[in-house]
This record gives structure tokens, sequence and C-alpha cells, in this order.
């Protein structure tokens, strides 16, 4: 960490690390992004370099939507908005609002670190959120819980996604085991914007039982989730021999799941060396939809944890 003024912080800003045990965490100033996660030396996630910035969502915070929306336009309550199109040759705002923003240290100990932002009204977005994360390291691994607060005067609408690259150390997915809970995807059109559902069942989009990933390509929302019996899914990613393995888990607010291969990311010597799960409480277009977005009245506060736990 920079120790004076002279000195340049990284393009993420601070480096806030924790550990517990052979655990190791950084998130970042910037955008609040889970930079770093290893296990005795060897990396849980596929995150980037301190000295770049993040490419491809690489463990970032999305924020008041996540994955695409359509035109950047949406009306809510009879208040209309319109983001800028970050992903413009489909025309669509992608991954919310928050991805860029400092996020202020909160609190922190050895195994906790807790950061949080306000999001003001905008354009894109005219309502105030105070967004606060909290990552939580422990024997099952990384717990990350988030709180969002409406706290302005007007009933505000509000969905949120993370975006991880999950590694069990092998070169290539292809090689991978993969099991995602779920019973149906959503049908996209060529903008990624979904256009309906369908159930998986015997097709190649069925990982309902873990099976080699293969030459499958996903960038793909999955919904209707199985659930175990206190309301947690769960997703299992283990190499060949089943050695090293990671679960993504979410908790009942977060009803859908992005699966990416990882076939278009920025670097060319990344694309299928590890996947994105991603844990969504809504799926992609939701505030053009009004698909399970979150209804936040003026200073009520939604909260759900997810994580990540190496096996």
């Amino acid at each position: 960490m920079p120790t004076n003024a002279n000195e340049m912080l990284p393009p993420s800003g601070e480096q806030h690390e924790i550990g517990y045990g052979n655990h190791r965490v950084i998130a970042t100033e910037v955008g609040a992004a889970l930079r770093v996660f290893n296990v005795s030396g060897y990396d849980v996630i596929d995150g980037f370099d301190v000295s770049g910035r993040c490419t491809d969502g690489r463990g970032q915070v999305l924020a008041p939507w996540p994955n695409r929306l359509g035109d950047g336009r949406y009306t809510f309550e009879g208040t209309a908005a319109a983001a800028g199109l970050d992903e413009p040759e489909h025309h669509n705002a992608i991954h919310g609002l928050v991805r860029w923003l400092p996020w202020t240290l909160l609190g922190k100990a050895q195994n906790v670190v807790t950061l949080g932002t306000v999001l003001h009204p905008q354009p894109g977005y005219p309502w105030r959120i105070r967004l606060t994360i909290e990552y939580r390291l422990g024997r099952e691994g990384l717990a990350i819980t988030t709180e969002a607060k409406n706290t302005g005067a007007d009933e505000a609408p509000f969905g949120l996604g993370f975006h991880p690259y999950l590694t069990v150390g092998a070169p290539t997915i292809d090689n991978n085991r993969l099991l995602v809970p779920a019973r149906k995807r959503l049908v996209t059109d060529q903008r990624g914007l979904p256009t309906g559902d369908a159930e998986v069942a015997g097709t190649e989009f069925d990982f309902s039982a873990e099976r080699l990933i293969g030459p499958t390509v996903l960038d793909t929302g999955y919904a209707d989730l199985s659930r175990s019996s206190d309301g947690t899914v769960r997703v299992e990613l283990d190499n060949a021999d089943g050695t090293r393995g990671v679960t993504v888990w979410a908790d009942g607010g977060f009803g859908y799941l992005m699966v990416y291969t990882a076939d278009k990311v920025t670097d060319v010597n990344k694309r299928r060396a590890s996947i994105a799960i991603e844990p969504m409480t809504c799926p992609p277009d939701a505030l053009r939809a009004g698909t399970s977005i979150v209804h936040l009245a003026p200073g009520a506060s939604w909260r759900g944890t997810w994580g990540i736990s190496p096996r």
C-alpha cells in the first residue's frame, strides 16, 4: 500500500486483505471487487492483477441491476431512466452502475472487511441507495453479505449480482465437472436479452447432475433452482480427478444463476481457463421487464448472502 502522497495507488485503489488459516482474500476499493481468493497458495478465483484494472467483470459487484439492460432504458413507478450503453455493440447497458465507484472502508478485522458506497440519483438510476458489503472468511470459506438501503424519498427498484470466475487448477474448464441445480434456462436473443425460458432436461444445458463440461459453450441464465431445506442453492465445480473442488452457494434472495464459460473474455489466454458462476437476484433485463425486482420503500433495506467454499 502507498505510504505517502508520492506513491501511486494501483488502478483498483486500496487493497483490503483478510485471512483465516490458509485462506486469503483481497477486495478492492474500486467496485468492492473480489480480486483474490486463494487457499494454501492455490487460486480459487481467476481474478486480476494488482497492476491493471478489472476486465470482463472479474469479481465485480453488479448493482442496481446484474447483466444486460436493453437500450439502457426503463420506467419504474412512472419515473423514466436512461443509462449509458456500455455494451454498445448490442445497444445494452450492462452490470449496473457501481463497478467503478470508490467504496469506503467501514470496518476491518483479521478475517472480515466491510465496504460501503452510495449510489446517488442520476439519469440511469434516479434514486439513492446505500450499499454495504461484508467479506467474511471462516471455516467454510468465504461468505459475502450485501445490504441495500433506500435512503431516498421514493420507492426504488433494485437488483444485484456478482461476477466471480472460478478455477479448480486445470488449464481448461473442458475437463472440469459441473453441477448446476436448475430446471430451466433463459432463452435469449442475439443481444443477450431474455425472450422466454425452456426446460433444460435432456439438453446440452442440463447440468442438474454433475458431468464434464467438455466443449459446451455457456453464457446462460438458469432459473427454477433446486435448493436444500435451508433455502440454499449450491453449484459444484470439480477437477477431473476429484482432488480439488469449489462450491458457489447462495441464499433464497438469489433466484437466478448466470454461468459463463469465458469463451469471449478479453485476454485470449484466459478463454475457457475458468468459469463465471454468477448469483443474481433477478434475470437480465429485469428493470425493463419488471421480473423479480426488489421494491425498496423509503428507509427499507434488503439483505442477501452468498459464498464460495473450496473443497
